[in-house]
């Protein structure tokens, strides 16, 4: 896939025209202001410590590299030219290479408006191209929000590491959820 290329235009659920693409190097100051402000606010996401320029400035080099190859696909949403949420979709390797892994990030103020779920349409519908024939993903167990969509769109609880985020004196589970397609 091509940096930049538009996959689909949507409009979320409070009106809002969200492009959904392949990132691009100039997405880098969006990128690292969206995973910082995840961090900041302490969102249920496995990283806990914020990065620094350079250091997202490598990880979306190496991002750009695996899209270009076709590796991996990458989706960012873009509102009014901000990137506020990411995602991607990585095959798995070996005998579970027909296996795609899942991943979604949403910058607070924009979940909950379809966001989420356009972007796990989209990625479902690459896994397809790319012959894929499982989706797995991992939650926070405390993740209400994207268990419910997770469910809705097919995805069902099919295991559940007890206790490993420990996150504001608090143990949480790791759920994993599947979806054949």
């Amino acid at each position: 896939m091509k940096a930049g290329r538009i996959l689909r235009h949507i409009t979320t659920k409070n009106g809002k025209e969200v492009i959904l693409r392949t990132p691009r190097s100039e997405d880098l100051d969006d990128l690292l202001e969206h995973i910082n402000s995840l961090v900041d606010e302490g969102a249920e996401i496995a990283r806990n410590d914020k990065t620094t320029r350079e250091e997202e400035a490598d990880w979306l080099e190496r991002k750009l590299s695996t899209l270009e190859k076709g590796e991996e696909r990458f989706i960012v949403a873009e509102l009014d030219g901000k990137v506020i949420a990411t995602s991607n979709l990585t095959r798995r390797s070996g005998y579970s290479s027909h296996v795609g892994v899942i991943g979604i990030a949403i910058t607070k103020g924009y979940r909950n408006i379809g966001i989420g779920t356009k972007m796990l349409e989209t990625l479902s519908s690459e896994a397809k191209k790319v012959g894929l024939k499982m989706l797995s993903l991992q939650l926070f167990s405390t993740n209400e929000a994207a268990y419910h969509v997770y469910t809705k769109l097919g995805f069902k609880e099919t295991g559940r590491i007890p206790k490993i985020f420990y996150k504001d004196g608090n143990y949480i589970d790791e759920v994993i959820m599947t979806k054949e397609i």
